[in-house]
């Protein structure tokens, strides 16, 4: 029951983030151990290879933050990372996984959805958009 309340917690900091403008948050879900429940059990992760994703894809935490500007959501758990990116358009999802045992997470998979409604959205489209944001801050 007491886990079942810190997840239902972890929830709700995670909808207040997405819905309000407020500042970006960092969570860990696992702040006692870095290397998580499956430690010495690495599993390489599936690199999504999609047309027009290729600017982000293998890109790490500081290269995405200063081509997008501050993330407004920064998730970790584990040795798994996901920054949360936004235009007026469209919000992107950016998971960031290590490649190699050890290695600094970077990106390895996308996902954008509609700011209103949140429907799914070209990815490509969106970091553009995502990026003129970032620009114009």
């Amino acid at each position: 029951m007491r886990k079942g309340l810190g997840l239902l917690a972890l929830g709700a900091v995670c909808v207040s983030a997405c819905s309000s403008g407020a500042a970006p948050r960092t969570i860990s879900t696992n702040p006692t151990s870095a290397a998580g429940p499956s430690a010495g059990t690495f599993r390489a992760p599936v690199v999504q290879n999609e047309r027009g994703l290729e600017s982000v894809i293998g890109q790490g935490a500081n290269a995405l933050t200063q081509r997008f500007g501050e993330a407004r959501l920064d998730l970790s758990e584990g040795d798994a990372r996901k920054l949360q990116f936004s235009s007026n358009e469209c919000v992107l999802d950016v998971f960031l996984y290590p490649l190699r045992d050890n290695a600094t997470p970077v990106a390895t998979h996308i996902e954008a959805r509609q700011r209103v409604g949140g429907a799914s959205t070209d990815r490509a489209k969106c970091i553009e958009q995502v990026e003129r944001t970032g620009r114009d801050r």
